[in-house]
């Protein structure tokens, strides 16, 4: 079986990896220049630690992360609004709350692949298929021609476009900016968010003595004052915000700054097309509010490995992928859009209700919440 994956980051790299498992060596193109990795820290819940067990990777990468005690959510002036604790929950569903720099991530999935099978400076740009396969078109006039793709391209995604027209991203409402800087003598055991009207912030530990920052800001969409704020900008915006908030930015350099504005797409009704498949965030780009977008991704790589190594027939594997992940991707989709507007909301009296109802919430719903993102049917 001739298989080629278009996108070589979580979600093309892990499936190359998952078909490895079961046999099959596809070819995995990829626009960048190298396989080097872009972006900042990242969450991988149980669920995705679940699916690198069954890859027999999750050792792996657990070396490179940290996991921390639980997750606070605080009002602006430092009052605790809510409190989840990841020491109970992975012994309850997995390893919960585990953090890793997208880099290091990134590597451990490359040495998992022989370096011929991975093809750089190849973004595909669109497709055909005739009666020897499908023939991917790249951006530098070459084309490959492959019995079956695997499109896991993310948000942007050319070929999803070409099947899909409707399918373009959907603004969130609000724009981001992260870094990964030293560590300026923090302490600390769990993640946390910040929730106010100025914004949010969220910041973490990281391996290696480093500290993952975001922050988001309602906005509109490609609006110039927020793509030309800078770090001394947004320490000024949130200088009221409790400690340590402005020091996370006193101590981040300009160059360390990552922004961008947030996006997700409409849930999809099908990601299985004649000899092609949509994995990842080319088939269901989420927001980052749940923390599932590279989970979401592990998930898909796992499943169609499951699926395909059935009876090998890529269509009838593909089919059988779409009935398993289109209804859970639509749901995390829509939770994850969900809980943004609720974290960003900027009425005070929504916010007042909120950080109530967060303060007094059962401990069913959580647990009722939790058992359904990570219960996965591997």
């Amino acid at each position: 079986m001739n298989l080629g994956i278009i996108g070589g980051g979580i979600a093309g790299l892990t499936t190359a990896i998952a078909l490895q498992k079961i046999g099959i060596n596809a070819q995995v193109f990829d626009a960048a220049p190298r396989f080097e990795p872009v972006g900042a820290g990242l969450a991988l819940a149980a669920n995705a630690i679940k699916g690198f067990q069954r890859l027999g990777i999750a050792d792996e990468v657990m070396a490179q992360g940290n996991c921390l005690d639980g997750f606070h959510i605080f009002d602006e002036h430092g009052r605790l609004i809510n409190r989840t604790d990841s020491r109970s929950i992975s012994a309850k569903y997995g390893l919960d709350n585990f953090v890793i720099h997208r880099a290091a991530l990134h590597q451990v999935l490359v040495r998992q692949l022989p370096a011929p099978a991975l093809h750089a400076n190849k973004r595909a740009v669109g497709l055909s298929s005739s009666s020897t396969g499908v023939t991917v078109q790249f951006q530098d006039g070459s084309s490959a021609t492959i019995d079956h793709l695997l499109v896991a391209d993310g948000l942007h995604s050319a070929i999803r476009k070409q099947l899909v027209p409707q399918s373009l991203p959907r603004y969130a409402g609000y724009t981001c900016w992260r870094a990964i800087i030293e560590n300026p003598g923090l302490e600390s055991l769990y993640a946390s968010e910040t929730w106010g009207k100025a914004g949010r912030v969220g910041w973490t530990p990281l391996k290696g003595n480093k500290i993952y920052w975001f922050t988001c800001i309602n906005a509109p969409e490609h609006d110039p004052v927020m793509q030309a704020m800078r770090v001394e900008d947004l320490q000024r915006h949130f200088s009221h915000y409790h400690a340590p908030i402005p020091d996370l930015f006193r101590h981040t350099k300009q160059e360390q700054l990552l922004w961008h504005d947030l996006y997700d797409l409409a849930p999809l009704s099908s990601f299985a097309f004649s000899n092609v498949l949509l994995l990842g965030d080319a088939g269901h780009a989420t927001t980052p509010n749940m923390g599932q977008g590279a989970c979401q991704a592990v998930e898909d790589a796992v499943v169609f490995a499951d699926e395909l190594r059935k009876d090998f027939d890529f269509n009838q594997a593909a089919q059988r992928f779409e009935k398993r992940r289109v209804p859970r991707t639509q749901w995390i989709t829509r939770q994850s859009r969900f809980l943004g507007e609720v974290a960003q909301s900027q009425n005070p009296l929504y916010m007042k209700a909120r950080n109530f109802a967060l303060r007094h919430l059962p401990a069913w719903i959580n647990d009722k919440q939790l058992e359904k993102i990570y219960s996965v049917d591997f």
